[in-house]
């Protein structure tokens, strides 16, 4: 057994500071999600000479999970505080096929983050908040989801065996309701949209009864929200420490598109990547689309709506960083766009038939305005584009289910066979 006294000395956290995305008010790192002068978000804020120590060679050295970047997150810099499940080092797959049949001339990639242990990108995110949520002396985790977060917070928690509770709107995809239940959390459904469950759960976190208690997307969202700067890191990392001129990634609050444009930012930054610029793209189902609405009308401001639509995991009417996923996508010249329910089908069978990589209505989303930017001229195909899958398509089964069935049912004999025009 090792001795403490002859463990390695554990670096210091290159975080420095909660940076409110508003006015830029400072404060000490802790669990505090909102700016005390204008009621601002709050980031972490980063030692920039922290963030250029770190060295290709560092990142290569480390475990083939997220936390391989360890020294560009929050948390996590002792691997005995880290929760580990593995997460990350997910597939990027090159789509030769889904390109030639959208026109382009350059390289398409599809990140496929179904490939994580619950199988969305959501286990990111937990992994650095719950991470996070550990070294800050909670001893319970808990969420508001539409689903993908319900099933990685439960996982997690589990793993480690932590207390959690998770509430989700009650009208969810059966599929993500079990995969939630399955861990042990305690599950609670609720009668209304997301946005009702995030206020209940926002308001939950200032009762004494749950001071004990980390909301993932509440008082501990910037380390939660750092999780998905992963997504970026791994890209740049796979296609030999370069940045792609493109990026096309789902939108519910924002988060996850900003996130990633802060990763390429924080990589050039430290000199890990040479300076390149690229586009962002943001898509959204026409279900719940405020912020590709925003973008379309030339607004400054995210006006909330009320969800529709099969793409549940992108149902949040009111989200948080609308205005800086504008910000992203408008500063680098990208574009954002919106598809119907019809469209984000033929999204989930375009990418399968393409790629083999069955993806959730999120996925359909994506590949389904990936699809509409091309044709509108708006996305240059000849530029190399990474396209991010963020879910399994085994939790989305109902979305295809009357479209994707037997070709045909014939008896056991090769005149059947025959008749059936199979040969």
């Amino acid at each position: 057994m090792t001795a403490v006294l002859d463990r390695p000395a554990v670096p210091a956290s290159p975080a420095s500071a909660l940076v409110c995305r508003n006015c830029g008010a400072r404060y000490p790192l802790g669990a505090q999600h909102a700016c005390l002068e204008c009621f601002g978000p709050l980031e972490i804020g980063y030692d920039p000479a922290a963030l250029a120590g770190v060295s290709r060679a560092d990142i290569i050295a480390g475990p083939h999970s997220i936390w391989r970047y360890a020294g560009l997150l929050p948390v996590g810099q002792d691997p005995l505080t880290r929760v580990d499940s593995s997460t990350g080092m997910t597939p990027l797959i090159r789509a030769d096929r889904l390109a030639d049949e959208l026109g382009f001339t350059a390289p398409v990639w599809i990140k496929d983050d179904s490939a994580n242990p619950t199988h969305s990108f959501k286990d990111r995110v937990v992994s650095v908040a719950i991470t996070a949520a550990r070294e800050l002396g909670f001893d319970r985790i808990a969420c508001a989801s539409t689903g993908n977060l319900a099933n990685s917070v439960s996982a997690h928690a589990a793993r480690i065996g932590m207390r959690s509770i998770i509430f989700i709107p009650s009208d969810l995809e059966p599929a993500k309701v079990i995969q939630t239940a399955v861990y042990g959390a305690t599950l609670v459904g609720i009668d209304g949209s997301y946005d009702d469950v995030n206020r209940l759960c926002s308001e939950l976190s200032e009762l004494d009864e749950f001071e004990s208690t980390a909301f993932v997307n509440v008082n501990v969202r910037p380390y939660y929200a750092e999780g998905s700067k992963t997504l970026g890191f791994e890209v740049a990392e796979q296609l030999g420490w370069r940045l792609p001129a493109q990026i096309v990634a789902p939108m519910a609050s924002g988060s996850l598109l900003t996130k990633v444009h802060k990763a390429f930012r924080e990589l050039s930054s430290a000199g890990l990547v040479s300076r390149s610029p690229w586009r962002v793209y943001g898509a959204q189902s026409a279900g719940c689309s405020p912020i590709a609405t925003a973008f379309e009308n030339g607004w400054d401001v995210v006006r909330p709506v009320k969800p529709t639509g099969i793409a549940k995991s992108l149902n949040i009417g009111n989200p948080a960083d609308g205005p800086y996923a504008l910000d992203a996508v408008r500063s680098t010249g990208g574009a954002m766009a919106q598809v119907t329910d019809d469209e984000i089908r033929a999204g989930i069978l375009l990418l399968a038939r393409t790629t083999g990589v069955f993806a959730e209505t999120a996925g359909g989303v994506t590949v389904a305005v990936l699809r509409k930017l091309c044709e509108s001229g708006a996305l240059d195909t000849g530029q190399e584009t990474v396209v991010y899958n963020t879910g399994d398509g085994l939790k989305t089964l109902d979305a295809v289910s009357d479209t994707s069935q037997l070709t045909a049912v014939i008896p056991p004999t090769v005149k059947a066979i025959r008749n059936a025009g199979l040969l």
